[in-house]
């Protein structure tokens, strides 16, 4: 009896041990089906992330390459070609503010001009002109750039034709024509200089707000906006425009010459009608480009050699604008230097 109850007691034990082996083995072979599983469907995720990212990439890749092709096509990308083929008429555009960031700049305008004259089958240059003016440098390095083209080819003439605008800076440019078209209607002349600022001396009393400007020299602060204007600052400025203005007046007179009809307001900043402006000399016939280069150089073939810049140039270009507007800002220049509009 008691050797059946010992035999039954060790049947009962080694089977327990049988089972959790049984047991573990199958929980072991789960795991490892699991981690399998797992890592497949891993490996599958991973796959179909790297599918996609190929898949957004080369759609960018095509996009971008059908944006290249049409702004190519649009002429965005590349400048244009001058195909100059036979004897013709040189255009060269000179439109909008004349300033060191703008397609009026004088870089622009002089690579142009040089272009067309060292062109050996330039007949004649026609400098097409709507601009209200701006800086007086830039005008000027246009200005003597065209003296200097017109010694080194004298035998190609430059004529000025002025469509709706022509005033300040822009009539600094045109006296350096042999000379100048205009239409009836077309407005012309402002022969006079600017500088414009604010003050807001008052404003900042009312509103309880002081003024801060710490400089290590009496005129650093030269026209602030915010401080008084001390009335021998005021006496300086005036004193730099007037001279700009005598420069102004004897490039016109040296221009126009005797053709010039002497008056006391000519050069007092007022603007004139086209047809006015022939009667004072400033101007010397009504004309167009068409019409110059027709009845005038007498070679009806037109070529445009204006400097057109392409996407990334402007992009560029306004990236250096910005920054140096923003020295400018710094340097609390932006609204006080002198202008020719």
């Amino acid at each position: 009896m008691i050797d059946r109850i010992r035999g039954h007691d060790m049947i009962e034990r080694d089977t327990p041990v049988g089972d959790g082996t049984a047991r573990a083995g199958a929980a072991a072979d789960g795991k490892w089906e699991r981690s399998v599983l797992e890592k497949l469907a891993l490996g599958m995720l991973q796959e179909k992330r790297r599918a996609r990212r190929w898949g957004i990439f080369f759609k960018l890749l095509a996009f971008a390459w059908l944006a290249a092709a049409l702004l190519m096509a649009g002429g965005w990308l590349v400048r244009d070609a001058k195909v100059a083929a036979g004897r013709h008429t040189a255009l060269v555009e000179l439109d909008g503010i004349i300033a060191a960031d703008s397609e009026a700049s004088a870089e622009d305008i002089v690579n142009a001009l040089r272009a067309a004259f060292d062109d050996g089958n330039t007949a004649g240059v026609v400098l097409r002109i709507n601009s209200p003016g701006g800086s007086p440098v830039q005008a000027g390095m246009i200005h003597d750039e065209i003296r200097r083209l017109r010694t080194q080819h004298p035998d190609t003439p430059l004529y000025a034709v002025i469509e709706e605008v022509c005033a300040s800076g822009g009539y600094y440019v045109a006296a350096a024509a042999d000379r100048i078209y205009v239409d009836k209607a077309s407005l012309v002349g402002s022969i006079g200089v600017l500088m414009d600022g604010f003050g807001f001396v008052g404003a900042l009393e009312k509103l309880g707000i002081e003024r801060r400007l710490l400089t290590s020299g009496a005129n650093k602060g030269f026209l602030d906006s915010f401080s008084p204007l001390p009335e021998e600052q005021r006496r300086h400025a005036e004193a730099m425009l007037g001279e700009i203005h005598r420069q102004f007046v004897d490039i016109v007179r040296a221009g126009r010459g005797d053709r010039l009809k002497e008056q006391p307001e000519l050069f007092s900043g007022l603007v004139w009608t086209g047809a006015r402006s022939i009667e004072l000399g400033l101007a010397d016939a009504l004309g167009t480009v068409d019409s110059v280069a027709r009845d005038v150089i007498k070679v009806e073939n037109v070529v445009d050699f204006s400097t057109r810049k392409n996407l990334l140039e402007r992009l560029a270009q306004r990236v250096g604008a910005s920054a140096g507007e923003a020295m400018l800002r710094a340097l609390r220049m932006e609204s006080q230097a002198p202008s020719l509009r």
